[in-house]
């Protein structure tokens, strides 16, 4: 297939998460054999911060060597050619973070006799927290949704925004994502996520830095977004703030670290029940322990207290990383465990062969779904 992606950008992660499971999506299509065009807007934000960032060209430079097939072209909304951009293509997936203007022009060639399939993807939580701003985008001649849980899924039909939706979790790319045997931990925990918008303060707080002060940990964090209140406040705690890491350095500051922690943002916690958001799969398939603030497993993705260990409040957060640290048989028997399901459930493979069989749904014909592959990836 000739799949062409529109998404906000897959160069910078700058405080942009979407662009991790896209990179592993794209690699695994390419190599696949399959034809792959993405485009990103020039004035991307991400890209624009990424730069601003003292190793940014660096960092942009490291990315393209980790993302060979993952080389997008940058387009300015008012001369982009979508002629060209759609010339030959059976399957066209826009993200959520492109402009509604863009979304609605696809949509209107869809209608117009475009033979391609048409889905919009969405990773946000912005379809219960910003019901307006979504509702703005104009899927009406979209072929369906592809939803990173299924509450969301349920949000797009039960709306009326789409005929039609699939569920597709985000998941990790196991080429990128996994255990660094060579390198020695120096701390105790990390704990990689930004600090952003106030949605997750109060949880930081219980999950993170008190549990950290309580049991005096050597630890460290990296994000970006983070105020002057929150370094304090990490400073006060004893943890040291690193700043922005680039994500595919993720898997090294993983392997330095005992344990790490997942704090999830309280959208996700009290209104999107079954979305882990992709950090989880990242550490996992890292085989770091990993504990985690409340979160539902409605999807059954997971085995809690086998894959990860679940902390219900402070208290017990303590008494989890207290024994994690304690017992490296223990540590090792949870990451160990985690690694296996992420591997036989949750890379960005998995989720690719789950797109071809919605393709197969869609009417795309199955020469096209199953190339003469260059390379076919197995975790």
């Amino acid at each position: 297939m000739r799949i062409v992606f529109f998404c906000h950008s897959l160069l910078s992660d700058w405080n942009h998460g979407n662009a991790h499971f896209l990179r592993g999506v794209v690699t695994d299509l390419a190599l696949r054999g399959h034809d792959v065009r993405v485009f990103e807007p020039a004035d991307a934000w991400s890209m624009q911060n990424l730069l601003a960032e003292p190793l940014g060209a660096e960092a942009l430079g490291e990315v393209r060597a980790v993302y060979p097939h993952v080389v997008p072209e940058r387009y300015a909304l008012d001369t982009l050619d979508l002629d060209r951009a759609l010339e030959g293509a059976h399957l066209v997936i826009v993200h959520e973070w492109s402009a509604p203007e863009l979304v609605m022009r696809l949509g209107e060639r869809r209608k117009a006799g475009g033979t391609f399939r048409l889905l919009f993807h969405d990773t946000h939580h912005r379809s219960v927290s910003a019901r307006e701003e979504m509702a703005r985008y104009e899927l009406t001649h979209y072929d369906g949704v592809l939803a990173f849980g299924e509450v969301i899924r349920r949000i797009y039909l039960d709306a009326g925004w789409t005929r039609q939706a699939w569920t597709w979790h985000e998941a990790a790319d196991a080429r990128v994502f996994l255990p660094q045997p060579h390198v020695r931990p120096e701390r105790d925990l990390v704990w990689i996520g930004n600090w952003g918008d106030d949605e997750r303060t109060a949880e930081l707080h219980e999950f993170l830095l008190d549990p950290v002060k309580a049991l005096g940990l050597k630890a460290r964090v990296h994000g970006v977004r983070y105020p002057d209140t929150a370094r304090a406040a990490l400073a006060e705690s004893g943890i040291e703030y690193a700043g922005w890491l680039p994500n595919h350095r993720a898997p090294v500051a993983f392997a330095q670290a005992r344990v790490t922690v997942h704090v999830p943002r309280r959208p996700y916690t009290r209104a999107l029940p079954g979305i882990p958001t992709i950090r989880p799969f990242e550490a996992l398939a890292c085989g770091i322990p990993l504990v985690t603030a409340p979160w539902s497993d409605a999807e059954g993705l997971f085995t809690p207290g086998q894959d990860f260990l679940i902390a219900n409040n402070g208290q017990e957060m303590q008494r989890h990383l207290r024994a994690l640290l304690a017992d490296e048989g223990l540590r090792r028997e949870l990451a160990e465990h985690g690694r296996r399901t992420v591997l036989a459930r949750h890379t960005c493979g998995h989720r690719v062969d789950e797109l071809l069989r919605i393709c197969q749904q869609l009417g795309i014909e199955a020469s096209e779904l199953n190339p003469i592959t260059r390379e076919r990836v197995i975790a």
